[in-house]
């Protein structure tokens, strides 16, 4: 069973920040849309949706690893 916890943006040095969300837009099957983005304007609109509230990053302690969901989802993840 995922053990989830809501990671602070505030809490992670801002390089780390710019790497984990450089990774996540850089993954296989993100999707944009029909329009092409840079890797900048893909990591500009994931902390938009961050500082928003739409996305948060979540952790999972069992498998060690992490991943942006929307805050409907995370609500759902961390209530479990």
């Amino acid at each position: 069973m995922a053990n989830f916890v809501a990671v602070p943006l505030d809490r992670l040095p801002s390089d780390v920040l710019v790497a984990l969300l450089e990774e996540f837009a850089s993954r296989d099957g993100t999707d944009y849309g029909e329009r092409e983005c840079s890797l900048e304007q893909k990591v500009g609109e994931l902390r938009t949706q961050l500082a928003a509230g739409d996305l948060q990053l979540l952790y999972d302690a069992d498998s060690e690893q992490w991943d942006l969901v929307s805050r409907e989802n995370a609500g759902s993840l961390l209530e479990s």
